[in-house]
């Protein structure tokens, strides 16, 4: 597991970082309507930045509202006030958001924000849970959120919550957020989405299978994703994030991947960043 000595301060700045999913199969779906799915997470060094101050009134403040965000409905709010519900703790906190993920990316930004409140508030709290009571308070907040508690690239089962650490190369990752916001609920229910791909294995994975079962729904609903796609796929293999909206390639220098940014940059809204295995909260 990550390191769990990792010391947190009142005051610092610290990272929630954005994912990809590298791959995404869908392979059933359970009663209660969730999908079971195969992914494969790796996290990149793009981050929100959250500071936590103290506070003597014992309530959880977020200082930084989002448009079109209730701030009680904020997941960096629900995941202190959960923390606070489970444990009794009477204390509180003043948060403070940099908000450099795009909203509706399918880069995981609010689920991030909430496991990095989770995992520094349990420290500074002295609350002493676990990393796994940390992953189940997670997975109650967002299906994506125990990866980022659980802190390394991982291969991820069930509904996202079976996770088992691996390691992906890490490369130079240029990411395209087209103007549109997807709706996932949308994606999910369509009627021509694949349910029934078949299983596969991590050495699968590692051999190239890495369709994303989303694509050709997210496509159909959604022009200027698949336009992105085809503007990137002339530099590097161009691939959806979760349902997206974001698109994404990997490269093997900073140069090629700069070079694309260059002739992409006017059209799209871009982000050139690096993936990393271990997360940038416990890096």
């Amino acid at each position: 597991m990550t390191n769990e000595n990792k010391t947190f301060e009142w005051g610092e700045k610290y990272p929630a970082p954005a994912k990809l999913n590298l791959m995404l199969r869908i392979v059933g779906q359970r009663e209660d309507g969730y999908h079971l799915l195969q992914t494969v997470f790796q996290f990149v060094e793009l981050c929100d930045w959250l500071t936590f101050l103290p506070n003597d009134s014992g309530e959880v403040v977020l200082e930084d509202s989002i448009s079109g965000v209730e701030n009680s409905d904020n997941l960096i709010v629900r995941a202190a006030n959960l923390l606070k519900t489970e444990t009794g703790f009477s204390g509180g906190t003043r948060i403070r958001l940099e908000k450099n993920l795009p909203m509706g990316g399918g880069l995981g930004g609010g689920s991030s924000d909430a496991a990095t409140t989770l995992i520094v508030l349990n420290a500074l709290w002295n609350l002493q849970l676990s990393r796994e009571k940390l992953m189940q308070l997670g997975l109650s907040l967002g299906a994506d959120v125990p990866i980022f508690v659980f802190g390394h690239a991982a291969w991820a089962e069930g509904i996202g919550e079976k996770i088992t650490k691996i390691d992906v190369k890490e490369q130079w990752v240029l990411i395209l957020k087209p103007d549109c916001h997807v709706n996932t609920k949308e994606i999910f229910s369509a009627k021509d989405l694949t349910r029934n791909s078949k299983s596969i294995t991590i050495d699968g994975f590692n051999a190239g299978q890495v369709q994303n079962d989303c694509l050709s729904v997210v496509c159909k609903h959604y022009e200027a994703i698949e336009k992105a796609l085809c503007d990137l796929s002339v530099f590097s293999e161009a691939r959806l994030t979760g349902t997206g909206a974001c698109v994404f390639a990997q490269f093997e220098s900073e140069k090629l991947a700069i070079e694309a940014e260059l002739t992409l940059k006017d059209k799209w809204q871009t982000y050139l960043t690096k993936s990393c295995n271990k997360s940038p909260l416990f890096a």
